[in-house]
């Protein structure tokens, strides 16, 4: 039998009843776009989280997009960012013609590490990101710079009184299909408690207009579906149970011995565990013999941010951000989501144990 890395069908299957009701209510309703289902969701979303606002968005990426285009960032401007993170975080700055800064990662946690010595008097923003479900500090860096929160791999996760994203000036949000919160298809969010900010994404997100008839910017076309908002606000119900089945998943593969043949994520009570993600520098070898046993596993941003073609004309060299460079090679997420069952967490470890001692052997 083989192991996906990802069940997401495990966690919707028992809400097919509710999801098709829900589906259904749109097409008798006739509205797609931009409907009852998308502000409710918003509102929802809005006070699950902590935000004053927020506005629902075509996908995770123009939720960024959108972000820095409202808060004006443009050529000639610098935001910092990690360079362990998807390439969608670091595109975003450069589709606004501005200049992604990468700044390395804390070796412990994986997310952004001290921001302040990359700051420049060009610097009009930082985006960190929540990495894998671990929520990233915020403190450190300077008062004044605009921080917005990549919150694409941890909905739900607490940060001090609030919640990851509702945070900082602005977080932004993917519902990719293997999400913590997730929808049946493309989705994005963003969230602010600066109402003037959420006016100017609303605005941009519908082609820079607030009624189809007057235009005040050049905007995009980057609306959440209705039929999406809908199947999210089913899953929005669920999400906290989720996050805790994926935390206790976490601590089972620690319970079952995982942490004796590789290093394990550092947990810590805001962790929502979007992906389980241990470190081996015999990575590779593992990865394989897991892949041999039915068993999927991934690594996730082998080549770096900085170390990507596209960017090559920034200068970045090898060994220019060690943590980052270090953590690309020894990465590997194991299965993990809501539900998964002790007997197929211990087939993961045993394959992993098995992978281990053939080589000391």
């Amino acid at each position: 039998m083989s192991i996906p890395l990802v069940d997401v069908k495990a966690q919707y299957a028992p809400l097919l009843a509710e999801l098709r009701e829900r589906i259904d209510g749109v097409l008798a309703s006739g509205r797609f776009i931009l409907g009852p289902n998308v502000q409710a969701f918003e509102r929802e979303a809005a006070a699950f989280l902590g935000a004053g606002e927020t506005v629902g968005v075509a996908n995770g990426t123009d939720a960024l997009v959108l972000v820095l285009d409202a808060l004006g960032i443009g050529p000639g401007d610098e935001v910092i960012c990690p360079s362990f993170t998807f390439y969608a975080t670091a595109e975003a700055i450069a589709r606004r013609g501005a200049t992604p800064v990468f700044c390395d990662v804390d070796p412990r946690t994986l997310n952004l590490g001290p921001a302040a010595a990359c700051v420049t008097s060009r610097t009009k923003a930082v985006i960190v990101v929540h990495l894998f479900g671990r929520p990233c500090s915020l403190e450190g860096i300077p008062q004044g710079i605009p921080v917005i929160e990549d919150t694409a791999q941890a909905f739900g996760a607490p940060l001090g009184a609030r919640r990851a994203g509702a945070v900082g000036t602005a977080g932004t949000f993917s519902f990719f299909p293997t999400k913590n919160l997730f929808c049946l298809g493309d989705g994005g969010l963003v969230a602010t408690s600066d109402p003037e900010l959420a006016e100017q994404v609303r605005v941009l997100r519908f082609h820079g207009s607030r009624d189809k008839q007057t235009f005040e910017g050049v905007g995009y076309n980057s609306r959440l579906d209705e039929l999406q908002a809908a199947c999210l606000r089913v899953f929005l119900a669920h999400v906290e149970g989720w996050n805790a089945a994926r935390r206790e998943a976490a601590a089972r593969y620690a319970e079952l011995g995982l942490g004796e043949v590789c290093e394990l994520p550092a947990d810590e009570p805001g962790h929502v565990y979007h992906m389980y993600v241990v470190r081996s520098p015999e990575r590779d070898r593992i990865a394989a013999a897991l892949r041999e046993a039915g068993i999927a596993c991934a690594s996730y941003y082998a080549t770096p941010l900085h170390r990507q073609p596209v960017f090559r004309d920034l200068g970045y060299g090898a060994g220019s951000l060690p943590a980052t460079e270090e953590a690309a090679r020894e990465n590997l997420a194991l299965p993990l989501w809501a539900g998964i069952g002790e007997d197929v967490q211990r087939q993961v470890v045993e394959a992993v144990r098995a992978a281990v001692t053939a080589r000391a052997a």
